[in-house]
């Protein structure tokens, strides 16, 4: 389930971008997002109606390749085409995949999903679109294209973000209480500007665009810090980037407070904190080519 955070001015990491910019410091987000949901991620495949299996896979919007690897645990038959804009998060899920012997299962494809005409994935069983559906600028030409990529009876499954996680606790941090509240209302203002999908209920797109909604599903994610220290960097590279769209519209107290959790040097980094968790929730939707 690739993850998607903000930057500037959209939110443009993870685990399932189709635009081609720089991904510094990318990766290692869409990586510990991986690590961290990984028993969401998989809950998610493992809910897929797919009783006979899938052989042919394609991951669209594949990031670092949680999905990926998720949809091959759950498949051990099948191969994915794992296809993303960013030829370094492509290069980063084929070493992963070298180091796992996988990368006989894996063939990854650099294509933007915004073109007209997608490269030939060949037909497939189930095509995977985790955090990656809400970046299209033209979604239903999108959904049509990935129809005719399914074989008669195939699955689309989409996942999508309910919402960007949340690390602190609402009395955080002291001095200023709700100063994450406040930063993820600043980054949804620019959201629904730059990416007015996000959030967007798309059964009745997938209905619209010639597919049958078999299930939906929303997953709450509420997990307790202490259970794994990624969750800090995860806490801090995510809230690096929603510093940096977040930043021109925050009082100087909020920025000053942030800036306080982001220096690592600082007592109050949010790397020192004892009291961080995870909070989200992501909605998934299974659809049958008709």
């Amino acid at each position: 389930m690739n993850h998607v955070h903000p930057n500037t001015p959209h939110h443009d990491v993870q685990q399932g971008r189709h635009q081609e910019h720089s991904t510094d410091g990318q990766a290692e987000i869409l990586d510990l997002d991986a690590e961290v949901l990984a028993e969401h991620i998989a809950s998610i495949a493992a809910w897929l109606p797919l009783n006979d299996g899938a052989r042919r896979i394609v991951d669209l919007g594949c990031g670092t390749g949680a999905g990926t690897f998720a949809l091959l645990d759950r498949f051990p038959e099948a191969h994915v085409t794992a296809v993303d804009a960013s030829a370094e998060h492509l290069r980063h899920l084929r070493a992963k995949a070298c180091a796992r012997g996988l990368e006989e299962r894996i063939r990854t494809v650099q294509a933007d999903l915004d073109d007209r005409d997608w490269p030939d994935f060949g037909t497939t069983d189930l095509v995977w679109a985790s955090a990656s559906m809400h970046h299209m600028a033209h979604p239903d030409r999108a959904l049509r294209n990935v129809r005719d990529l399914l074989a008669p009876g195939g699955l689309f499954a989409v996942v999508e973000l309910a919402g960007f996680p949340r690390f602190l606790p609402e009395g955080a941090p002291e001095g200023r209480p709700g100063l994450e509240a406040r930063c993820h209302a600043a980054t949804d203002r620019l959201h629904v500007e730059h990416v007015p999908h996000r959030g967007a209920d798309w059964g009745p797109m997938l209905i619209a665009a010639g597919f049958t909604v078999e299930g939906e599903r929303t997953i709450a994610v509420d997990i307790d810090g202490s259970h794994s220290e990624a969750i800090g960097r995860y806490a801090l590279g995510s809230l690096q980037r929603i510093r940096s769209a977040a930043a021109a519209t925050l009082s100087t107290d909020d920025l000053a407070a942030l800036d306080q959790l982001l220096d690592t040097a600082s007592p109050h980094s949010i790397l020192r904190r004892d009291d961080l968790g995870v909070r989200t929730e992501r909605t998934a939707w299974a659809a049958r080519r008709a």
